[in-house]
């Protein structure tokens, strides 16, 4: 699929960014673009990969329609990775994220049509599903600008996959709480039964990967991911970093905008979704978009309500087995 492709990657030099590229390397395509604003992380990365000829690097925003249809000429595919997503930034600057969750997928959706490229994969999020936040509502949003751009055009095909969170990504509480273990001796859980859905970034990427050679275009992808309680995962951390000595876990509060629990898949949703095989539920639009309904015809609905990560929890081991299998307990 990829094989002599141009493909541009936005939010390159993000923690998915790095994982996506690496895997893309491997299957031989003409050019990678990696498309982000941080110059510093552009140097990092290139040095990372050991100045590979396919990899070029660009300096943009996709704020900037410009250069986002600049970055776009001759393109292949496009692995919208680019935004703003920690909760509490986006609840005190909303205008700011809305610019880049929001306005940021619009060009894209608009550059990609203008460039006839075959396919943009868009990656959303749980906090999308049911939001209570505005990283949430922006996500929410990007999702539908994103299935809708599907009946704007019929060369360019426009897929999202939603998933939790990403072991080990940029801000990722593991980093948090190993920091809190090896330096302090004190962590800080927002609720104690708070819970949350986890995948190691190398299987969150094999999964997206799925979903760009399988869509048809106008659905979302939706992740099956293990879940599991954030004081556990943090339990496993202290009892690997620090087991000779004690460290204390305060509970904060749950923060602006955050949820006790997420869903990856809501009561509404669950009308439209089949069930796509043991790692994908797939939600069907309530919008028609030519082909796509005879394209999943004969698969079965999801017998859910919801899928929330307050279901089916692992338990202590199926975490510290998670944790290793990512690289994460040394």
């Amino acid at each position: 699929m990829f094989i002599d492709k141009t493909i541009l990657v936005t939010g390159g030099t993000g923690s998915w960014g790095y994982e996506l590229v690496a895997q893309l390397i491997e299957k031989n395509p003409k050019e990678i673009r990696v498309f982000s604003r941080n110059e510093t992380n552009q140097v990092l990365m290139k040095q990372r990969f050991e100045n590979n000829p396919k990899l070029t690097f660009k300096i943009g925003d996709v704020r900037d329609k410009e250069a986002v249809l600049e970055g776009c000429k001759g393109v292949d595919y496009v692995f919208h990775l680019a935004a703003l997503k920690h909760v509490p930034v986006c609840e005190f600057q909303p205008l700011e994220a809305l610019k880049t969750n929001v306005v940021g997928t619009q060009n894209i959706i608009e550059a990609a049509i203008e460039n006839n490229v075959e396919k943009v994969i868009n990656i959303s999020t749980d906090k999308a599903a049911n939001p209570s936040n505005f990283y949430g509502f922006t996500k929410a949003m990007g999702e539908k600008l994103i299935i809708n751009a599907n009946v704007l055009t019929d060369k360019t095909k426009f897929v999202c996959v939603r998933g939790g969170n990403v072991l080990g990504t940029n801000g990722s509480v593991i980093h948090v709480f190993k920091h809190g273990i090896m330096n302090k001796g004190k962590i800080g859980i927002t609720d104690q039964k708070m819970t949350r859905f986890f995948l190691t970034i190398k299987d969150a990427i094999k999964l997206l990967f799925k979903a760009t050679y399988e869509s048809h275009g106008g659905e979302i992808f939706v992740m099956k991911m293990p879940t599991c309680k954030i004081k556990d995962l943090a339990q496993v951390l202290i009892d690997v970093y620090s087991p000779n000595k004690e460290v204390i876990v305060e509970e904060s509060g749950i923060r602006p905008g955050e949820k006790l629990h997420e869903l990856l898949l809501t009561e509404f949703e669950s009308h439209n979704t089949i069930v796509y095989d043991n790692e994908y539920f797939v939600i069907l639009p309530t919008i028609p978009i030519d082909g796509l309904n005879e394209f999943y015809k004969g698969y079965p609905k999801v017998d859910l309500d919801t899928y929330s990560s307050s279901d089916n929890i692992i338990d202590y081991d199926e975490i510290k087995s998670m944790l290793k299998d990512g690289g994460f307990l040394e």
